[in-house]
């Protein structure tokens, strides 16, 4: 790929190849501006859909930045950096992998400029820096408080992000889900109150139905047909046992055949 007339870099697995100075810092902005290209176009309300095609065959159809970003395969370590950074934001916050990328590789773009003027990159941070402070005290400025407990404020603000995933016609559906599932597995110690989604929240497909049909089920589920058709698919007030070990019979790693022709053979 090309950008501004510079040297084409390759983002994609290439021969080892070794830079340095002003070649090194143009192939670093230039790869980390082509991962964000990549997913421009997946942020917004308009957002487009990415056909992702999987290492084991199946089609993906998605505008997450992170699920399009960890199924490419990219030798630059820039561009590498740039899919980390990725996920780190979907492992600390869950939301904003396509504005992340899209902001980082801006920056870089804006920050050529001021290269070619033969800035060292060291004052350039330092003014990135001082931007990021700045900006951080009007974000406090602005920013207004939300009661959790508000249904209506915390579903205009689930919306913001599930608004973009999902059409018109099931993203109210998908807000109020995400609302319920969270207070479900909502757990205050101590008047600090944790929410692991992680650990305490899963999404199970289920074939067959269609989308309305979607709940929270505040239990476990184990998505498992039964073995035999007169087994009963209803059982109330259950009495159930949990085990970690299979409910099995193994056959024994060495075998032995023996042979008895009289009855004294059974003495020896």
């Amino acid at each position: 790929m090309q950008a501004g007339g510079q040297t084409p870099v390759f983002v994609m697995n290439t021969a080892p190849e070794r830079q340095s100075g002003r070649k090194a810092q143009i192939s670093n902005i230039t790869a980390a501006k082509t991962i964000a290209d990549v997913i421009r176009t997946c942020l917004g309300p308009k957002a487009m859909l990415k056909m992702i095609l999987d290492p084991m065959g199946g089609i993906l159809l998605t505008n997450d930045g992170n699920a399009i970003l960890r199924e490419i395969d990219v030798a630059h370590p820039a561009a590498k950096n740039m899919i980390e950074l990725s996920r780190t934001q979907d492992e600390e916050c869950g939301d904003g992998t396509t504005s992340v990328i899209i902001l980082a590789g801006e920056i870089l773009a804006q920050s050529l400029t001021q290269l070619e003027r033969d800035i060292h990159p060291v004052v350039i941070i330092s003014a990135y820096n001082k931007a990021l402070k700045e900006s951080l005290e009007i974000i406090n400025k602005i920013s207004i408080p939300i009661d959790v407990s508000s249904d209506e404020e915390m579903l205009s603000l689930i919306k913001t992000s599930i608004g973009t995933k999902f059409v018109a016609r099931w993203s109210d559906l998908m807000c109020r889900l995400a609302l319920q599932a969270v207070r479900t597995v909502a757990a205050e110690d101590n008047g600090h109150k944790t929410v692991d989604i992680k650990r305490y929240a899963r999404i199970e497909k289920v074939a067959g139905g269609s989308i309305e049909e979607s709940t929270v089920l505040d239990g476990v589920l184990v998505n498992k047909d039964i073995t035999h058709p007169n087994m009963r698919r209803r059982i109330k007030n259950p009495r159930i046992v949990l085990l970690d070990c299979p409910l099995e019979y193994k056959k024994g790693e060495s075998q032995t055949n023996m042979e008895f022709s009289k009855e004294s053979d059974w003495a020896r």
